[in-house]
């Protein structure tokens, strides 16, 4: 007997739909249920490595993580990772297949990828309780209906009742959902049972008469209404579309335990990929962490971190067009602190051969580190285990190129010449005591008093997160109804919304 199932769709990008379905997937399993996430198909840059070695996306790793579960390639069964703003690698079932243009991959890939994805849903659905999935963008995408696979596409084929959630902060909610509903066929519009509002802000007993209006309009209830909070969001999904310039990465601390804060600066290079690596640094008490692409705004930084990216070659460019190639050479020299990571620690290096990614062939790197990297077209997915200044450390790797490393003191996978530091792994700062003691040496070095907390665990942090979303639902959430809907399926004779997809 197949488990029950639920799609949260939203009206547009980053509407929720991620931050909604690890809530409801940790409410779920504070009730005893055995669930599972689930999106046929993500676009993101932002990815993981499971225990099998597949590259999963990172928010769905994070929405195992609710459910109390080890993440597999069957949550994730298709990844899209940007090379530009026209293609992408496709990775199926945690393996990259080749690039792709959109136009390819829209114009017949991605509908033949249906069975997969609808076997590896009901694989999911035979071993849960219930398997709550994610969709993508908006369902009511009328140019991409016919060869969907993850918002009505799959909602159809699998019996799945859909909660399209709305982010109010933006405004224009009620059109959003109307409008979304009304662009749909009749037969996908059967299968949208009804909405949640995310990000209010206020009394919510003045936003329910537009609610009662919505109801009568579209025949279809709200489920809840999400207050606004700080510090919500899970790993996100989509380092392309999000502009980071001058962002602040935050989170719930304590005050500072030493004297002086920490000033960490993120360049935020193209195709930026995995840069939630930084989360671990924004946690500790602190430790201010923002992004940059100025070299002035290097200065006053006591640690840079050059992040992972998925064009290494295009990366480096633009940090030579902007000046801040020449700043992270500098600081080199003046033995102030640098840590790059994947991409960012090949950018270091001395030497890239690339005939995969850029296809640009013997590029010259920074020449800080001594390393020569050559790209592969085997990508390296592992999750390695190992220890660095005296504390153990965990990672995990996703990259194309292979360091030869000529020098410097073992770092990790990678190395360190004076104040200068470069790996593969990404997730190696979420090792609390590494993290602990590179903080110390960065502190030292920047002639900081800075002290990082002795008791900050990133686990505990990531986890009280979860749980603060399971709240979110099951306080602000009709969760009596939202069962009936994933034990149930929609409800029997929704009224269709003219005018209905065109054509």
């Amino acid at each position: 007997m197949s488990g029950g199932g639920l799609l949260v769709a939203g009206t547009t990008s980053d509407a929720g739909k991620s931050v909604v379905t690890a809530g409801i997937c940790r409410w779920l399993v504070r009730q005893g249920v055995k669930v599972a996430p689930f999106k046929a198909q993500n676009m993101s840059l932002n990815s993981f490595v499971t225990r099998e070695g597949a590259e999963i996306g990172r928010a769905q790793a994070m929405q195992a993580q609710a459910c109390r579960i080890e993440p597999t390639a069957l949550m994730n069964p298709v990844l899209l990772k940007p090379g530009s703003d026209r293609t992408s690698q496709v990775v199926l079932m945690g393996k990259p297949v080749g690039e792709m243009s959109a136009r390819g991959y829209h114009g017949g890939r991605q509908e033949a990828l249906l069975g997969t994805v609808l076997d590896c849903l009901a694989e999911l659905r035979g071993t849960y309780d219930a398997v709550i999935c994610e969709g993508a963008g908006s369902p009511a995408e009328i140019n991409l209906r016919r060869t969907d696979i993850v918002n009505m596409g799959i909602a159809r084929n699998a019996g799945l009742p859909v909660l399209v959630v709305g982010d109010i902060d933006r405004g224009g909610v009620f059109a959003s959902f109307f409008g979304t509903v009304a662009l749909l066929s009749p037969e996908d519009q059967a299968f949208v049972a009804g909405f949640l509002v995310n990000k209010f802000r206020g009394d919510v007993s003045l936003l329910e008469p537009g609610l009662e209006m919505l109801h009568g309009l579209t025949g279809r209830r709200t489920y809840g209404v999400l207050p606004f909070r700080h510090g919500l969001g899970i790993d996100e999904e989509d380092g392309l579309r999000i502009s980071l310039r001058g962002t602040v990465r935050e989170s719930n601390t304590a005050p500072p335990v030493g004297e002086d804060v920490l000033r960490v600066a993120v360049c935020a290079i193209p195709l930026m990929s995995n840069f939630t690596d930084v989360d671990a640094l924004a946690a500790e008490p602190g430790v201010v962490v923002r992004f940059v692409d100025r070299p002035e705004e290097l200065a006053d930084a006591d640690l840079v971190v050059i992040p992972g990216t998925r064009g290494t070659v295009k990366a480096l460019e633009w940090l030579r067009e902007r000046g801040l190639a020449d700043a992270l050479v500098r600081r080199a020299a003046e033995q102030r602190p640098t840590l790059g990571i994947c991409g960012g620690f090949q950018i270091l290096g001395e030497h890239i051969d690339d005939e995969v990614e850029s296809r640009q062939g013997a590029v010259e790197g920074l020449g800080v580190l001594p390393l020569r990297v050559r790209f592969a077209r085997e990508k390296t997915l592992t999750r390695p285990v190992g220890e660095a200044l005296g504390e153990p450390v965990e990672g995990y790797e996703i990259h194309h190129g292979v360091a030869q490393l000529t020098g410097g003191e073992t770092f990790l996978d990678g190395c360190r010449v004076g104040q200068t530091w470069g790996t593969h792994w990404h997730g190696s700062l979420e090792s609390d005591g590494f993290r602990r003691a590179f903080l110390r040496e960065v502190a030292a070095a920047a002639g900081r008093r800075f002290v990082p907390a002795p008791d900050t665990s990133f686990a505990a942090l990531r986890e009280e997160q979860l749980d603060r979303l399971g709240d979110l639902i099951e306080q602000h959430a009709d969760t009596d109804a939202l069962w009936r809907l994933i034990e149930s399926g929609a409800p029997q004779g929704l009224p269709f919304i003219p005018p209905g997809a065109p054509a």
